[in-house]
């Protein structure tokens, strides 16, 4: 049997982690790219776990032996298919325990070569924690906007041409407002897929001496930032998008609404936020307004209002926490905006160090 160290697994280029925990520990977090292939259920765990409490390890273990044995020649199959097609399988559990070293053993027994990741998952989560802030590039090129200006789509397109940008929504799965998670597959991407996907992120543009970012509050969804990447942020080169209501209400309706409009569970939802949003208002008719449209499904007017009364009031005290000057670009044009950003970003000096675009 062959075990490996975090180190060692980062280095790796065929790799692929095994991950033999429960779909529920899996689904909670994961080395990203990691297949799941469980020796247990969630409901099988459970038990295994309660009988180990109440009747002790022996117990449990011949328990867990008579729910595994069944399950062996799939399980084997799958790591071996993995295998078979030019893939390293790296096995792990939660701390490289029992699970993981049953399922090398048996993989030792069958003519395959088990590889082992010591100390599991929670030895790669130490690992990552204590990189990201190494890894963070030491100047940020922040985008800062109300909302709609289109600091997301700039980024996005940015990206693609190559430059180093570091997307905290799309890491987080939310956009950061009480609509946020709308649009993503799930509510929000928990601290610990978070930080995976930074680390990833962050490890893609290591050789870069900058990046870009939206101007982000320290708490995204469910997840925060790390102090070393809000304070860089803090800290770095300011550019202020500006466009008109029209152009913020038209890029909202098309992002939100338009996408999700003949759903029956959007038109719930956004109910629903609104009804949260009702203590907000200090004016109670503007709020029942508002809801009036949401009822008739004129969205680009309850955008309007959220934007008029909600988000754009908020948004003046953000600026207040930056330290350097902003300077200001007009988004109505996107195309343009990312144009004026590129000859901002040249004449600062970073225009060589532009990655290699997709």
């Amino acid at each position: 049997m062959k075990e490996i160290t975090v180190e060692q697994f980062m280095l790796m280029k065929n790799a692929v982690p095994v991950d033999v925990r429960s779909p529920g520990e899996f689904a909670d977090s994961h080395i990203p790219g990691a297949v799941n292939i469980p020796l247990f259920t969630n409901e099988e765990r459970a038990e295994v776990g309660t009988l180990y409490k109440q009747k002790g390890s022996a117990d449990a273990k011949w328990r867990a032996m008579e729910i595994v044995s069944p399950k062996l020649p799939a399980i084997l199959g799958r790591i071996r298919d993995l295998q078979e097609s030019e893939k390293q399988p790296v096995i792990h559990c939660w701390r490289g325990g029992m699970r993981s070293g049953a399922i090398a053993a048996f993989l030792e027994f069958s003519g395959i070569e088990p590889v082992r990741l010591i100390g599991g998952y929670r030895a790669y989560r130490k690992y990552i924690l204590e990189q990201i802030p190494a890894l963070i590039p030491n100047y940020a090129i922040v985008l800062h906007g109300m909302t709609g200006t289109g600091k997301t789509e700039i980024l996005k397109r940015l990206e693609k041409k190559g430059y180093p940008v570091v997307d905290l929504e799309g890491m987080a799965a939310h956009r950061g407002s009480l609509f946020g998670s709308i649009g993503f597959a799930e509510d929000g991407h928990n601290q610990k897929t978070f930080d995976s996907l930074l680390f990833e992120g962050l490890r893609e543009i290591k050789d870069s001496s900058y990046y870009l970012i939206e101007a982000e509050s320290q708490r995204i969804g469910k997840a925060g930032q790390p102090d070393e990447l809000y304070q860089k942020k803090l800290e770095g080169y300011n550019l202020l998008l500006e466009a008109s209501v029209d152009t913020r209400v038209m890029r909202i309706y098309q992002e939100y609404v338009a996408p999700n409009i003949e759903q029956e569970w959007f038109h719930v939802v956004i109910k629903e936020k609104l009804e949260q949003l009702k203590r907000r208002f200090k004016n109670n008719a503007l709020h029942e307004s508002m809801m009036e449209f949401a009822r008739q499904k004129q969205y680009d007017q309850v955008i309007r209002i959220l934007l008029e009364h909600y988000y754009d009031p908020k948004y003046q005290y953000k600026q207040h926490e930056y330290k350097n000057e902003f300077i200001t670009i007009e988004a109505d044009n996107l195309e343009q905006a990312i144009a004026e950003i590129e000859v901002y970003i040249e004449q600062a000096g970073f225009a060589h160090q532009v990655l290699s675009p997709e």
